[in-house]
């Protein structure tokens, strides 16, 4: 999004008030990013303990993603006019609510629908964390301080599965206990320390209609795609995906026609743009079921601990860490063509090799390499693709391409899992049963790998476009982009190197 300092962007990093908003910032980011990656850990000793089956697992994950995919935009457009620390500390208390719900849910069916609540909390609270940042602190420090929320971003999400698998082995109920303490202690140095901000300019109407239409329609989609695959496509199953697709065909009608728009589809008139999305649609898909199906595959076929199999993903964010910032200056210099072109090639490899992980799998020799390669994939194509997308968008419309471009990764993401282990022959109780989820995870991984061939071929052929390289120099605006940090969450808010 594109932040214009207001007046009370004053704030010195170095000042004791200053850590404070960031430290409260990451929190507060850190709990929607870490407990969708931490659950993905979980989601074994859940099917266990709440006897649920496949459908139910894969609603656990996507209940949330639902919820957050379709209101993320909703809540930046909150923020901006209602306050953003207002919105922040709202979504923080609602998603500790939910969290809560969740820790104490009887059954899984409770369980899902406290997931669906959580990530109304997320979309409230993850717009507004780096708002925040960039609406309060001095011109001067504004891109250290974002820096510095990416780094310590980084290094939560490193740590998250390890410390997830440990909350998993005492007790799964406690991954999501633990954000209660973690969110009162958020709110209470947010409503004494982090200064309220919001958009002076933010005026007309919310767009409510467009709102509604894209969760009913993303919620009727998934609910039927998921459902098919239990029971097939009977009747009640295919008028339940129909009325999907009418709704998300009404959303393009609405956002067409309203003169305030959740998503301005003048935006897909820029082929730069469309053709950065598509690759974003299919990269993330990939990614959404090889995050959810690795965790059970090292848990069900291989025995290992939770703990073990979350420490397997490690190697991704560290990767990440380390040489995204490079990545993105490879590309400045080259373009993104390339990179995002040899990324999804790179991503393809290590997904097939992936696949070949079994019974008895060694860390080193089967699940190391492959992942270290399906992350120097990622590295390569994260970057650029979130510049490219931010690039092809005018500087008013920053802000909306960056969101367009999370909940596009999102939604991809929550349509492959209720999509891909009902294809490969994973349902009911299948995760229980070693053999039979080792054959459909197999094939799983060849449909990954597809998808992101699929997304290199459409980058090799439609991304043409060099990267924005210089600043304008009279616009002190803050620029801070989208980008996937580990592939677990979606896209991450980044910060750019310069402010446009």
């Amino acid at each position: 999004m594109t932040v214009p300092p207001s007046d009370s962007a004053h704030l010195r990093l170095k000042s004791g008030r200053g850590r404070l908003v960031l430290a409260t910032t990451v929190l507060g980011s850190g709990l929607a990013m870490l407990d969708a990656t931490v659950v993905n850990v979980a989601l074994g000793r859940i099917g266990e303990d709440l006897d649920a089956g496949f459908s139910g697992l894969q609603w656990t994950v996507n209940a949330y993603t639902l919820s957050l995919a379709a209101l993320i935009l909703l809540g930046g457009s909150l923020g901006d006019r209602f306050g953003r620390r207002r919105v922040f500390i709202i979504g923080v208390v609602w998603f500790a609510g939910a969290s809560l719900m969740c820790g104490l849910a009887p059954d899984i069916h409770l369980l899902i629908a406290a997931r669906g609540l959580q990530g109304v909390g997320g979309a409230l609270l993850t717009p507004g964390s780096l708002a925040i940042i960039a609406a309060s602190f001095h011109a001067e420090d504004r891109s250290a301080a974002v820096g510095a929320w990416s780094g310590l971003s980084g290094i939560a999400a490193a740590i998250g599965p390890l410390v997830g698998g440990w909350l998993v082995e005492l007790d799964w109920r406690l991954v999501f206990l633990i954000n209660v303490p973690v969110a009162v202690l958020i709110v209470i140095v947010a409503t004494r320390y982090v200064p309220e901000s919001r958009d002076p300019e933010a005026g007309g109407r919310l767009d409510v209609t467009g709102t509604l239409l894209a969760a009913t329609g993303l919620g009727g989609l998934t609910f039927g795609l998921t459902r098919a695959g239990e029971i097939g496509l009977a009747g009640s199953v295919a008028a339940t995906i129909a009325v999907g697709v009418a709704c998300l065909a009404a959303f393009v009608v609405v956002e067409a026609r309203t003169t305030h728009p959740l998503v301005p589809l003048e935006l897909f008139r820029n082929p730069q743009f469309s053709a950065a999305n598509a690759v974003t649609l299919l990269v993330y898909a990939a990614l959404g079921v090889i995050f959810v199906l690795l965790v059970l595959q090292l848990q069900v076929v291989s025995g290992w601990t939770p703990l073990a199999a979350g420490s397997a993903l490690l190697p991704v964010t560290v990767v990440m860490l380390l040489f995204s910032a490079r990545a993105g200056a490879l590309a400045q210099r080259i373009g993104p063509r390339l990179p995002m072109t040899l990324g999804p090639l790179l991503a393809a490899a290590g997904a097939l090799w992936m696949g070949r992980i079994g019974p008895q799998a060694s860390y080193v020799l089967d699940v190391l390499a492959p992942v270290v390669l399906f992350a120097a994939g990622l590295t390569l194509l994260v970057s650029p693709l979130t510049a490219t997308v931010l690039d092809a968008a005018d500087d008013r419309h920053a802000g909306i391409a960056s969101g367009v471009n999370n909940a596009v990764s999102r939604t991809a993401g929550l349509l492959a899992v209720a999509v891909v282990p009902a294809a490969v022959g994973i349902a009911g109780d299948d995760y229980t049963n070693p053999r039979t989820f080792d054959d459909g995870y197999g094939m799983a991984m060849v449909i990954n790998a597809v998808l992101l061939l699929l997304g290199a071929a459409l980058a090799a052929a439609f991304v043409r476009r060099p990267l924005y390289a210089e600043p304008e120099p009279d616009d002190h605006r803050v620029h801070i982009e989208t980008c996937a940090h580990c592939g677990v969450t979606g896209t991450q808010l980044h910060p750019a190197d310069h402010d446009r």
